[in-house]
């Protein structure tokens, strides 16, 4: 059984899909991995250290001998026609929006398995990627506000006088929300938040933040997700938290609906008032933002002195320890794969069900509510 793991080829994505603490938990049980030359360097895997752990350096047209291929962003539609019949891809495939990569995936007989379809159980949690990469996008979202922001983030006292704590406010409260949070009180800040779930403010005040409660009706979805709320409901939440948005010095804004644009939380009118110098942290910019003016990739100045940060590729902003929980995600889903020392797909189990996207040369259902 062959793996190879190819270099990412879409402009930004600095993250690999194999790193070499693990190439020895594949060929434990029977795969020989090849990875691409060059494929981890920027995630601080050299080839010579894939080399120390087992694997092959290889080229990229190797990916056609490839019984299983690992990649972070999905293949190409000339790499799907490369792959022999009966191959198997495991990457983030982006269901709504990669039709034409799903059907390219189909018309080769390739299995392909979207990460984004993982069910959200407790035997999947080692094979959620979407966690753990927004895991590192809350992480660097706090980091980018603290460098913005021409604020101290912690209460300082010194002989020239108090420094007072920066005030932030997270919306938000999922993974990507709970972990900006936490650095940001790591770094000293006065952090609130907020979330559309009452469910998620035992844990935003485990984190030492205030969750802000407004008298509205909760919006649980399913699989831990917030469903979408009404225009009604969106108007009224916005008009609710415009104050607290005005005396934040750092908005983290984090929301996301899973297969559908990001929702609107703020618009123009709900940060002019906010200071001179004040921070905004859109990590939704990429799925048509959460911020009314953010642009993905981008960094804007306001006329009234405000900066608006539009994240793109965040994770890959981190890519040693984003590749490394990837990798963790991407191997263990493989070996729920592998039975007997050989690849053996079992579609009465939940997880390969809702996560396999082609099969046989036939697009599947897409399952799994994620």
């Amino acid at each position: 059984m062959r793996v190879f793991v190819p270099k990412e080829s879409r402009t930004g994505e600095r993250r690999v899909a194999m790193v070499p603490e693990l190439v020895s938990k594949l060929t434990r049980v029977g795969f020989a991995v090849s990875v691409e030359k060059g494929a981890g360097n920027y995630a601080g895997a050299s080839d010579k250290m894939f080399m120390a752990a087992g694997a092959n350096i290889a080229t990229a047209s190797d990916i056609g001998s490839a019984d299983v291929i690992l990649s972070v962003q999905p293949l190409g539609v000339a790499q799907f026609g490369n792959l022999k019949r009966g191959a198997i891809t495991i990457s983030f495939l982006s269901p709504i929006n990669s039709t034409d990569l799903i059907a390219a995936a189909a018309k080769s007989g390739v299995t392909t398995f979207s990460l984004e379809l993982v069910p959200r159980i407790s035997r999947a949690q080692s094979m959620d990627a979407l966690t753990s990469q927004a895991l590192c996008a809350g992480y660097r979202a706090a980091l980018v506000a603290a460098e913005l922001s021409p604020r101290f983030f912690p209460l300082l006292m010194t002989a020239a006088g108090t420094v007072t704590p920066a005030n932030v406010l997270v919306l938000g409260a999922g993974v990507a929300g709970l972990q900006a949070i936490a650095t940001a009180r790591r770094l000293g800040a006065v952090v609130l938040a907020y979330d559309v779930r009452p469910s998620s403010a035992d844990e935003v005040r485990s984190m030492g933040a205030t969750f802000i409660e407004l008298e509205l009706e909760a919006l649980e979805g399913a699989g831990g997700y917030a469903r979408e709320m009404t225009e009604e409901r969106a108007a009224k939440q916005r008009e609710l938290l415009k104050p607290f948005i005005e005396k934040s010095h750092v908005l983290i804004t984090t929301a996301a609906v899973p297969g559908r644009p990001a929702p609107r939380l703020v618009t123009k009118d709900m940060y002019s008032n906010m200071s001179t110098g004040s921070v905004i942290v859109d990590l939704a910019a990429e799925s048509g933002g959460n911020v009314e003016g953010s642009v993905a990739g981008e960094v804007i100045t306001t006329d009234n002195g405000l900066t608006i940060w539009g994240g793109k590729d965040v994770p890959s902003q981190l890519p040693f320890h984003a590749s490394s929980l990837y990798a963790r995600n991407v191997v263990n889903l493989l070996l729920l794969m592998v039975k007997d020392g050989a690849i053996s797909l079992d579609f009465t189990d939940e997880i390969i069900n809702a996560a396999s996207l082609t099969h046989e040369g036939a697009i599947r259902t897409i399952r799994g509510g994620k």
